[in-house]
């Protein structure tokens, strides 16, 4: 064999490496709710910050709240969960490969989300971020790059939203990292979201898939209507500080001290737990609600 015949040979043995060190997330994703199922479909309740290391100014945000504005401003009727949020919601997802023609290479991953049509472009062809003036949009500007047969996406650009439907809110600030791992019809998404603005410390959770060939992805509608008539035509439904009737509802419900759900990076950690106060409220000799919200219909 002459050399360059071995030089040949050894560019395609490379190539090949190269190739299937990556992994094929394209296809029809369902979502899978056997953890975090009450929180991610019918929703947080209100007052809970439990597992969210916020910090005052986002729990300000968050008791102040009166779910009245979602029904009354109407910029947020339609508003879209954001790319990071969107991972944790009702994420049936389609990932289509987008491949270079000439050179048949990768170049980028397409999702699609129903939920409020959210459509997201991953850039795997090394590019860099756009400047930080740049336009932010809710499903951000994303990038990116293998290790091994994980895929590691950094999502910068980011409209500010909400870190939980009960209105924790998130920063245009905020980075969310993703680690994309596929084992056969299995997909797994670890996400870590670093929030300067609300957080003291960054967010990290975990999402999984499973395959769904069958599974037919829908167009979504949002129109715009008057739900509640407005106080006056300048008003946001709202609670002045301290003055949220419904904090407590959910320590009662569970017989949890009210201390545990005002969130915090201190009480994400088992050491806490030799810390936890006496509830309240005691709590129920048998569940009353959420008993077996474990999918999207046994939570309804």
């Amino acid at each position: 064999m002459t050399k360059t015949q071995v030089g040949v040979l050894a560019a395609l043995v490379l190539a090949s490496c190269s190739a299937a060190a990556q992994m094929d997330f394209s296809g029809e994703w369902s979502p899978t709710y056997h953890e975090d199922a009450a929180d991610r479909i019918p929703g947080p309740e209100i007052g809970d910050y439990m597992a969210l290391p916020l910090n005052d100014a986002a729990r300000m945000r968050g008791d102040t709240f009166q779910a009245d504005s979602l029904s009354m401003v109407m910029q947020f009727q339609c508003r879209p969960h954001s790319a990071d949020y969107g991972m944790r919601g009702l994420g049936n997802m389609r990932v289509d490969k987008e491949i270079d023609p000439l050179h048949q290479r990768l170049t980028a991953f397409q999702t699609y989300m129903p939920a409020w049509g959210s459509q997201r472009t991953i850039w795997l062809d090394g590019r860099a971020h756009p400047p930080e003036y740049a336009e932010h949009t809710f499903q951000g500007f994303s990038t990116g790059v293998w290790e091994g047969n994980q895929l590691k996406i950094t999502t910068t650009h980011l409209k500010a939203n909400y870190h939980r439907r009960n209105e924790v809110p998130s920063s245009d600030q905020r980075t969310v990292t993703e680690h994309w791992a596929r084992h056969g019809d299995l997909l797994t998404v670890i996400t870590v979201v670093d929030d300067p603005v609300f957080f003291t410390e960054p967010l990290v959770r975990s999402q999984s898939w499973v395959l769904d060939p069958g599974q037919q992805v829908p167009q979504f509608y949002c129109e715009y209507v008057t739900e509640l008539p407005p106080v006056t035509e300048d008003s946001v439904p709202h609670y002045l500080p301290g003055t949220n009737p419904n904090l407590a509802e959910v320590a009662g419900w569970y017989g949890l001290p009210q201390e545990v759900l005002r969130g915090g990076a201190e009480k994400m950690y088992p050491d806490y737990r030799k810390l936890i106060p006496e509830p309240e409220t005691p709590p129920p000799l048998m569940c009353e609600r959420f008993c077996n919200c474990y999918d999207f219909r046994s939570c309804l």
